[in-house]
């Protein structure tokens, strides 16, 4: 499967706990952080040995929790960070996020296959990315509308302290206690802060409960469809070989996922030129993709692969639309002193589909591969 349910559990967790969180730190130290955790992720796989015993086992999991959590907690704060620019942020981010998925496999395959390096090598040198990360925000974005914003937004809160300072009791005599008077004081301001955290918290709180009916569950289903058909469907969507155009059984799901990027990556790309309002449509669309590939996997009615191939395509297309169309919509109809949390908080949709996708997948492809050998096709366990 292409996400185990532990990472995707990973994940998910960060994506919950981040947003309510990662306004206490600013961005500049977030990216620092990031790429540490990213690197650090890289090394640990990298670095562990080839071995099956319990200590090579748990370096590779270490490194692949700080991954997740580097990719979690990155999302929520680049998403967060376009607030700041302009909708061709969005755009950009959208490209950029699909693009990865279809340019890392092909190029880790073409290192590793081609070109004969080993896995090791490559991971090791994939820590560049985290510099050109560093170098990405430090250098080449423009950091004017944020400062601007972030200075414009300290000057609202000093005022607010001034003027939660101002009603401090004058000297009540020669029979004040200053040390109590002290102890008091500070005993309060400890007060008002934890009060003013617990207020934090519930607005935020209430404001994701408004983002779940129109954009958190379109999100969280078209991931949930379209993750349980590359998860659960698509390794038992097999066609005789002579009918296919493959030598090989094990080479229908790689090309599947290929595909199923090319399709991501085009429509998340396509958010300066297509912009769909109703969410619930596009979803609709990608849970009747899944049962009607769930459907021929039971009982084969497509002709040929060349179809599944275009159904799998139009998959990564509407994955891809949701995805980019939610956070535009977020942009546009919520309030501009809400946005910059909404768009972070929106992010724990499509974490959650994968991650349920991942379960139910699971048993999806176990209990249709099963069907299909008990009815003489048993393609699904050669390769």
């Amino acid at each position: 499967m292409a996400t185990l349910p532990r990472e995707a559990h990973i994940h998910l967790s960060t994506k919950i706990v981040t947003p309510y969180i990662i306004d206490l730190i600013p961005y500049s130290l977030r990216i620092v952080f990031l790429a540490v955790l990213s690197a650090c992720g890289m090394l640990a796989v990298a670095l562990s040995p080839d071995d099956t015993d319990a200590r090579s086992l748990a370096g590779k999991i270490g490194g692949i929790v700080l991954a997740n959590i580097s990719s979690g907690a990155g999302e929520v704060n680049f998403l967060s960070l376009t607030h700041y620019y302009g909708h061709f942020s969005l755009a950009a981010w959208g490209s950029g996020t699909g693009g990865a998925g279809l340019i890392g496999a092909g190029v880790y395959t073409l290192v590793t296959t081609t070109l004969g390096f080993s896995v090791r090598g490559t991971l090791l040198s994939s820590i560049l990315l985290s510099v050109v990360m560093l170098i990405s925000y430090f250098i080449l974005l423009p950091l004017g509308p944020l400062k601007s914003a972030q200075k414009n937004r300290k000057g609202y809160q000093q005022v607010d302290a001034d003027e939660a300072e101002a009603p401090e009791h004058e000297s009540s005599g020669l029979l004040e206690q200053p040390s109590e008077r002290s102890f008091s004081q500070a005993y309060q301001r400890h007060q008002s802060v934890v009060k003013q955290a617990l207020s934090d918290l519930k607005t935020k709180l209430l404001r994701a409960r408004s983002l779940v009916v129109p954009y958190m569950i379109p999100l969280f289903l078209v991931y949930l469809a379209e993750y349980t058909i590359n998860q659960g469907v698509a390794p038992t969507l097999l066609f005789p070989l002579e009918e296919s155009p493959f030598k090989h059984f094990r080479a229908f799901y790689p090309t599947y996922g290929t595909i199923y990027q090319l399709g991501v990556f085009i429509s998340r790309s396509s958010l300066p030129f297509i912009r769909i309002r109703s969410l619930y449509v596009p979803t609709l669309l990608q849970v009747v993709n899944l049962a009607a590939l769930t459907a021929h996997a039971l009982w084969p009615f497509v002709p040929t692969v060349w179809f599944v191939f275009a159904i799998i395509f139009w998959e990564g297309l509407l994955g891809g639309l949701v995805y980019v169309s939610t956070f535009a919509a977020i942009r546009e109809e919520v309030l501009d002193e809400e946005r910059e949390f909404s768009l972070g908080a929106a992010t724990v949709s499509d974490s959650a589909g994968i991650f349920f996708a991942g379960l139910l997948g699971a048993g999806m492809e176990t209990a249709l591969c099963r069907w299909q050998v008990a009815h003489g096709r048993d393609w699904c366990r050669r390769l």
